[in-house]
């Protein structure tokens, strides 16, 4: 994999972006400012930037209820994130998503969704829309591994196998489905096996490693791009908070476990790459994550401040509408 110090350094700063995204969302979400729940990427980020990276610009994701770090990715306008999280005008939905369905169609997001493994068969539409049209485009689509226990999962990966749909799936198995861990849900310790099932390619490799993923990421893309067919990627990550928003007591895990697994966070162990390397110090790395953080401060305040959807917005956007 040959990456230049720019790509290194736009890696860094996207998953820090995620990173300081998501840890206010959590904040705001305990303060009772925003509108909902918050679903947080937080320890996951090199999966979506990994995974991006290696996508064209005018290629498709979709997203799921954890879809924050996704659409950052995939270059979302964090003012306009946080504006639909406090329901305003100017959010990426009007303010009539928040969090759990935000869509930015103009950057290939297709849009999050907060049914489990609902974007599957939405993401499979869309790639057998490319394959009809010729335009070469691939769909990315992220889940979890609380997803492959799901109807949707089955029968996307079915019809995709048989169409040989430009597509790479992509699991985020972060150890638990909402409350419960994935080891007393699902039938396999590696998800990747189920790919043996339909007959398409399967990968598995470490989320907490950003390299890893972009690599596996490129050759999953191309092999889509080719024609020869879907790819389960599995990315063995980590989810460092509570299923809603950040700790709330909800889930109980061993503290050893967390502790393991923050000790390997993507974000750092990227940083130690990136000095060992000389793409820059540790001071230029502390400024950089401090440039972003200021960013997201301001991006929060001009988000609160931004307009309230007027009354009639309410019946915009809507594919039918009654006339009793």
């Amino acid at each position: 994999m040959d990456l230049s110090n720019a790509d290194m350094l736009r890696m860094f700063e996207q998953m820090t972006r995620i990173r300081e995204f998501d840890e206010r969302a959590g904040l705001l979400m305990e303060q009772a400012r925003v509108h909902g729940s918050v679903h947080l990427y937080c320890g996951e980020e090199a999966i979506a930037v990994g995974v991006c990276e290696a996508l064209n610009d005018d290629d498709y994701i979709t997203s799921t209820h954890r879809g924050h770090g996704h659409l950052i990715a995939k270059g979302g306008d964090v003012e306009r994130m946080y504006a639909e999280l406090f329901a305003k005008a100017t959010g990426y939905n009007g303010g009539k998503g928040g969090s759990m369905h935000m869509a930015a169609l103009d950057l290939g997001i297709i849009g999050a969704n907060g049914i489990v493994a609902a974007g599957l068969p939405i993401g499979l539409g869309v790639a057998f829309a490319s394959q009809y049209q010729g335009n070469d485009r691939v769909t990315v689509c992220f889940f979890g591994d609380g997803a492959t226990n799901e109807g949707a999962f089955h029968e996307a990966m079915n019809m995709a196998a048989i169409l040989k749909a430009p597509m790479v799936f992509v699991c985020e198995n972060n150890g638990y489905g909402e409350w419960s861990s994935a080891a007393s849900t699902t039938s396999v310790t590696d998800i990747v096996d189920r790919a043996a099932s339909y007959g398409i390619a399967g990968a598995m490799v470490d989320g907490m490693d950003i390299a890893a993923v972009h690599e596996a990421s490129i050759e999953a893309i191309a092999r889509a791009r080719s024609g020869a067919g879907p790819t389960l990627l599995e990315c063995k990550t980590y989810r460092y908070y509570d299923h809603v928003g950040r700790d709330f007591g909800m889930l109980q895990r061993d503290p050893d476990e967390i502790a393991r697994w923050r000790a390997r966070d993507p974000i750092k162990q990227w940083r130690k790459v990136l000095i060992a390397q000389g793409v820059f110090d540790a001071n230029t790395a502390d400024t950089i994550t401090a440039r972003i953080a200021a960013d997201m401060d301001r991006a929060i305040a001009n988000a609160e401040q931004a307009p309230d959807p007027h009354p009639d917005a309410l019946y915009e956007d809507v594919y039918s509408e009654s006339t009793v």
